[in-house]
């Protein structure tokens, strides 16, 4: 069996690029207008399209999960999602509600503006707690890089990766794809790779519209890409 951490997906070589994509793919349905009907529509094209994971907001999970109706498809949710200013017993409360619903994974946000403020103590404590709600679940923390990187450096990425590293996360992702600030980007996903690579997994999110941009992304060090237009990048490399 394949160790859960640091979270990569093995995929065999001898799958096209198309499929090796769509093989570390959680494909995304975070709007709030969504509907039971959209989430059921994203979990056909999921399973349509070979991808690893939906993604989807935690009232949902128990839609996704019905929609798959069998299919070897992990479902995530969001906790603390998009703003992550949240207390952390709330975060872990919609954590801990999602897996009891059949989520296996969890996508966080911590509190942005801690890290900006230099408290990476209360950063790791806001992961922490959430870790032990969903101790068994993959957990991945966004840290909302371009914000970082744009008002206080890549120190600040680092350190974000590290409180994360520290408290027990099992990937670090760049973004909630709903900061104004913008999404993934190379130069994060190159960060984030080079500070926790290796023992942690990478999920790059938000603005990936392509297919030379999930490409790029996964050359940077991503292990995982969360895209909403799957098709349409999927399409790209073929």
């Amino acid at each position: 069996m394949q160790p859960r951490r640091p979270g990569g997906v093995p995929v065999s070589p001898e799958r096209s690029t198309r499929d090796r994509i769509a093989g570390v793919v959680d494909h995304t349905l975070l709007k709030p207008e969504a509907t039971v009907a959209d989430v059921e529509a994203v979990v056909a094209e999921a399973i349509e399209l070979g991808v690893y994971a939906v993604c989807v907001s935690a009232s949902m999970v128990p839609d996704a999960v019905r929609a798959r109706d069998g299919a070897e498809l992990p479902v995530a949710a969001v906790a603390g999602f998009p703003s992550g200013k949240h207390h952390s017993a709330i975060k872990a409360a919609e954590a801990a509600r999602a897996v009891t619903d059949g989520a296996a994974e969890v996508d966080m946000v911590i509190d942005v503006g801690a890290v900006l403020a230099g408290d990476l103590a209360a950063v790791a404590a806001d992961i922490g707690v959430v870790r032990a709600a969903v101790p068994d679940a993959v957990l991945k923390v966004i840290v909302e890089s371009a914000v970082l990187l744009g008002q206080a450096g890549e120190e600040a990425l680092i350190g974000a990766c590290r409180a994360a590293e520290n408290a027990g996360a099992d990937f670090v992702k760049t973004s909630t794809g709903f900061h104004p600030a913008g999404g993934a980007s190379v130069r994060a996903v190159e960060v984030m790779a080079h500070t926790v690579g290796g023992r942690l997994g990478i999920k790059a999110s938000g603005g990936i519209r392509t297919g030379p941009d999930a490409t790029a992304m996964l050359g940077a060090g991503a292990t995982r890409l969360g895209l909403s237009g799957t098709r349409v990048v999927l399409d790209g490399l073929r």
